[in-house]
């Protein structure tokens, strides 16, 4: 894995998190709206949607560069329109980069022919 390749999939990981707690608190606030006067719909709605936006910016260059299969690039999307899935897709994106860093130390070493 390159290092282009490398910064995509950590910048997806790192905006993925905060894109579940976003959407988890905008959902706390669409309710706390309906059942009092407490109103932040519209700071945790633009900030949520920011936190897509920035999610989906990244999930395309990380498709692009990592060249992932359409079943895998539709399960990041996936999880990034499910109220936590985006806490999935940090843990997979970790376990991905973590893989491939053993893999890249295992061929500069010579351990495997990977």
């Amino acid at each position: 894995m390159d290092i282009k390749t490398a910064s995509a999939l950590h910048r997806l990981r790192l905006v993925s998190a905060p894109e579940a707690v976003s959407f988890l608190l905008l959902l706390v606030c669409s309710v706390l709206k309906r059942t009092t006067d407490f109103n932040a719909v519209p700071v945790m709605g633009a900030l949520h949607g920011l936190l897509f936006v920035l999610y989906a910016v990244f999930w395309l260059d990380a498709w692009n560069r990592a060249k992932w299969p359409l079943k895998t690039a539709a399960l990041y999307f996936l999880l990034s329109v499910l109220p936590a899935g985006g806490f999935f897709a940090e843990r997979r994106l970790k376990r991905e980069a973590e893989d491939s860093v053993i893999a890249a130390r295992a061929r500069k070493e010579d351990v495997v022919g990977a």
